[in-house]
């Protein structure tokens, strides 16, 4: 099951790769028509969904326990953390990461509370487009994945060991599991309520102000946490959104 997704995520990567457009407005971005597709596709997922839920979520929850939610589901990520850090030969990294994991599972109630940031362990989060991309593999062309949103070639290559790398989804009973990945995926929606509200006013262009502003940071993650091998030119790094990209709505009045 596991080799079918890996296979079946690069023959899309592969199949998508094929049919690159000569059109568009961005070297970085040769599958431009496709990804506003599903850019489009996502997003009014989001906002007949996941936005709403999110909304309610953030009404009615109290804080502390979105609080919690969320250093528990960080505490799980910090374990995939810890391995893609020593992978790219980031020892202190994987070191700090290893010891907020053990930290803040033992003195924070299995993660629920962060003690580990508090003792001045920060987080690092890593993943394992970022380890390919520490080996030097390039990024490739961006992509717009159904229900992932943002994502570059090597970083969807790279997904499935990302999803298996995560210890949560190994979690019994199933419909526990099914129950914490919504909770995860509903808690981290809420916490850009404030973000997707203020690029919804700012952005007249959403499609490349997020496309830029994502590869701009991927690009930023590989070259500034890297292990040894990481490629610190980046010469095909894009240039920041351009103005028309990010103007202001007009208010109508």
């Amino acid at each position: 099951m596991k080799r079918a997704v890996r296979l079946g995520i690069l023959a899309i990567a592969i199949a998508l790769g094929g049919c690159a457009s000569t059109g568009a407005s961005n070297p970085r971005d040769p599958l431009e028509g496709f990804n506003r597709a599903m850019f489009s596709f996502n997003d009014k997922l989001d906002q007949v969904a996941l936005k709403p839920a999110a909304t309610v979520y953030k009404d009615v929850t109290p804080s502390f326990v979105q609080t919690g939610i969320g250093n528990f589901f960080g505490n799980i990520g910090d374990v995939w953390s810890a391995i893609n850090s020593l992978l790219q030969g980031n020892l202190e990294g994987g070191f700090t990461s290893v010891m907020r994991v053990a930290v803040n599972t033992v003195l924070g109630f299995g993660g629920v509370l962060d003690i580990g940031t508090e003792a001045g362990l920060t987080r690092h989060q890593e993943d394992f487009g970022q380890t390919l991309g520490a080996w030097g593999v390039d990024s490739g062309p961006y992509l717009v994945l159904p229900l992932f949103g943002s994502s570059t070639l090597r970083d969807t290559v790279a997904l499935p060991a990302d999803i298996y790398g995560n210890i949560w989804t190994y979690k019994r009973p199933i419909a526990w599991r099914n129950v914490g990945a919504a909770v995860r995926v509903v808690d981290q929606r809420a916490a850009l309520l404030g973000a997707s509200n203020l690029l919804e006013d700012v952005a007249l262009d959403r499609y490349a102000f997020v496309r830029d502003v994502y590869l701009q940071r991927r690009a930023s993650q590989v070259r500034d946490r890297g292990g040894p091998w990481a490629d610190d030119g980046y010469e095909d790094a894009p240039e920041p959104a351009s103005e028309s990209a990010v103007q202001t709505k007009p208010d109508g009045n």
